[in-house]
Parts: structure tokens; sequence; C-alpha cells
């Protein structure tokens, strides 16, 4: 297979996927750009990780939910109360910061539950579930605060979203662990990607050759560490990129290589087949919404960090950015159909776009009008694909 062809493979095996990092580079491109470099300042580029972790820790949990064929419209409201049981705590109450961070778990944990009972074993469609729970733990939300906000939450507590890791290892006008830790990443991934690719020629099935995936792990290699490059050279590596980084393999891991993982793909391909092949329909449903009210949580934690407080109104639309992030990124609206990478890259479209806007000083309201316009573009590529693989 000569090298063209090779890329042409690459680029066509999954148009959906390919095409979104295709799509986020040249958005990238273009904000760069149109922001004379702002965009890709070193201050600029850990603001924009600090600013939308919360999201991608939402699009982790809701595209799992995608996957298995429902929605989630509670998590703002989620995000809302979390924080607000941590502040009554820790602000409140005086206790340690850690007792506010295991509360704040063990409240997405029980909200997971509670939404996974009605929608498993009552058998209550999740879009009604969690439309009632938006409602239900935002009230929840305004009586724990009493209206009010509670702030601020102080160390150690902020330093969970707002703390950085620098100087550990030294370096002379950069963050030597930084660079580490990402060249570590960089050679996790190359043979990860070698694995994957021997395991394909196992099954006889195509890859590309040995030039062209070597050109792109260089690729992907070069970006990544001219990125931690430029957070080195700023503050450090961010905390909450630990935290997201660890969610984003281990639930990469979860979705791809475990029988759970296996069980919501199935679900959410073929209900009727799963249960006959043998899966534990309620239990995987279940299980799919105990998780993102878990993951809701976490950000729930993350998000009072970085804000070093709780206010009633938090969280507010994070459900959409999160659906909005798992359809950009390739999930599919029936089900069956997404990635947790592809989550990632379709959040960090919706941050560039964000962020990108922000700098340039457009309104609220355009970056509202451009988010719902991506989103819309996004479901019309997905049923286009859909009724082209139809016609083959």
């Amino acid at each position: 297979m000569t090298a063209i062809a090779s890329l042409r493979e690459l680029l066509t095996r999954n148009l959906r996927q390919s095409g979104i990092y295709i799509a986020f580079v040249a958005i990238v491109a273009l904000f760069a750009v149109i922001t004379d470099g702002l965009l890709l300042d070193p201050r600029n580029l850990t603001n924009l990780v600090l600013q939308y972790s919360y999201i991608l820790i939402l699009a982790i949990g809701m595209v799992m939910v995608i996957i298995a064929g429902h929605i989630d419209l509670s998590v703002g409201s989620v995000v809302a109360l979390v924080g607000a049981v941590s502040a009554t705590l820790v602000i409140r109450e005086g206790m340690p910061w850690y007792v506010g961070v295991i509360a704040g778990l063990a409240v997405g944990a029980l909200i997971g539950a509670w939404q996974g009972f009605w929608v498993a074993f009552v058998g209550i469609p999740a879009f009604i579930t969690t439309l009632a729970g938006m409602l239900l733990f935002r009230g929840l939300t305004f009586l724990v605060l009493d209206n009010i906000s509670l702030s601020p939450f102080g160390e150690p507590y902020t330093t969970i979203a707002a703390g950085f890791q620098n100087g550990l290892l030294g370096g002379q006008g950069y963050d030597l662990f930084t660079l580490l830790v990402f060249a570590l990443a960089i050679v996790g991934y190359a043979v990860s990607q070698w694995r994957a690719r021997a395991a394909r020629q196992g099954y006889q099935q195509a890859v590309e050759s040995v030039p062209m995936f070597a050109l792109k792990i260089l690729a992907i290699g070069a970006v990544v560490m001219w990125f931690a490059y430029q957070l080195a050279t700023s503050r450090g590596l961010p905390n909450v990129l630990i935290i997201l980084a660890v969610l984003i393999m281990a639930y990469t891991l979860v979705t791809t290589r475990t029988v759970f993982g296996r069980h919501v793909y199935a679900l959410g391909g073929n209900k009727s087949a799963a249960e006959l092949s043998g899966v534990k329909v309620k239990w995987v449903n279940f299980g799919v919404m105990l998780n993102m009210g878990v993951l809701a949580s976490v950000a729930g934690i993350v998000f009072s960090s970085r804000s070093n407080g709780a206010q009633p109104a938090a969280g507010n639309m994070f459900e959409l950015d999160a659906i909005a992030a798992c359809f950009i990124g390739g999930a599919s609206t029936t089900g069956g159909v997404g990635t947790v990478p592809g989550a990632m890259i379709g959040g960090l479209i919706m941050a560039v776009m964000s962020n990108g806007m922000q700098l340039l000083g457009f309104d609220e309201s355009v970056k509202q009008v451009v988010k719902g316009l991506v989103l819309l573009l996004a479901v019309a590529f997905d049923i286009y694909n859909k009724r082209r693989a139809g016609t083959h």
C-alpha cells in the first residue's frame, strides 16, 4: 500500500471520527490566526483548561449515557447541588475540606442511584426522569444554600481545580515535571496504538503502513509536546488536568476493554438483541445513570473549587454543553455509537470556539447562536452518514 493510499485509508476508515479531528485542527488554526496568536498564548491555554475542565468531565459520563440510548438533562443541577452541599459543610459548618469532597461524591452517587432506579427498574424514560431531576435538584440547591451564595472555600479545597504542580523537578524558565509527564503519556499512547495495530493485523484487518503509523504518532507527539511546553512555561501542570487525564484513561478502558462497556454499546445498538444475548439490561441502565451521577459530582467539586464558592444558579446550561460535546464528537442520536476521546474532542471544539469568540469580544448571544449551529450541523452529519451507509 502506497503512502498516499495509506493516508486515504486512514482518513476514510471512519469519516465521522477522522473528520472531527480535522475539524478541531482547522478551528484552532482559524481562531489562532484571527486572534493574532492570543488563543495559543500559554496563559490563555492554561485558562482554557481550567475554564472548561468540568464540561469535559461531564462529557465523559454523558457519552456513556448517550451510547446506552439515553440522555441526562439534570447534570447542571447536580453540579450546583454538590457544590452547595460541599460549601455548607466546609464554609458554613467549618468542617475539613475533604469532608466536603466526600459528601459531594456521596450526593452524586445517591442522585445517580435515584435516577437509575426510575430509569432501569420503573421504566420511566431517562429524558423524563432527568428533566424532573433538573427541577428537583435545582430546587434542593436553593433550599440548601437558603437562596444565597457561599464563599470562600479557601485552601486546600480551591487547589483541587485551581492549583498547579510546578517546580517538583526544577527547570530554567519552564517546569520539567510537566514536560516529563506529557512525554511519558506520548510513549504510553504510542505503545497502545502499536498493540492495537498488531491486534488488527492478527485479525487480518487493514492497517496503515509503518511509515504512516510513525508519521501519525510523531504528529500527535509534536502537538502534545508543544501544548506541554506552553503549560510548562506558564504555571505548570494544572491539578484539574491530572484529574481529567486519569478519568479519560480509566473510562476509555471501561468502554473498550470491559464487559460492562461492551454491554453499554450492545444496549444502545439493539436493546432486544442485547436482552436475548444475556445482557442484564436493567442493571446496565442503572450502572450508566449511577456513573453519570458520580461524574457530575466530580464536576461539581471541580467547579465549586475553581469558583471558590457555591451559587444557587451554578451549573446552568452545563448539561447542554456536555450533550453537545458528545454529539459533535461523533456520538449517535440513536445510541450504540460514540467514544470517550471523541467526546473530549467535541468538548474541546466547543471550548476553543467559546474562548476564541470571547477573545474577539463577541457577545454571549452570538456565542449561543454559533454553538447551536455547530450542534445542528454535527447531528445533520450523523444522519447523513447513516443514510449513506444504508445505501451501500
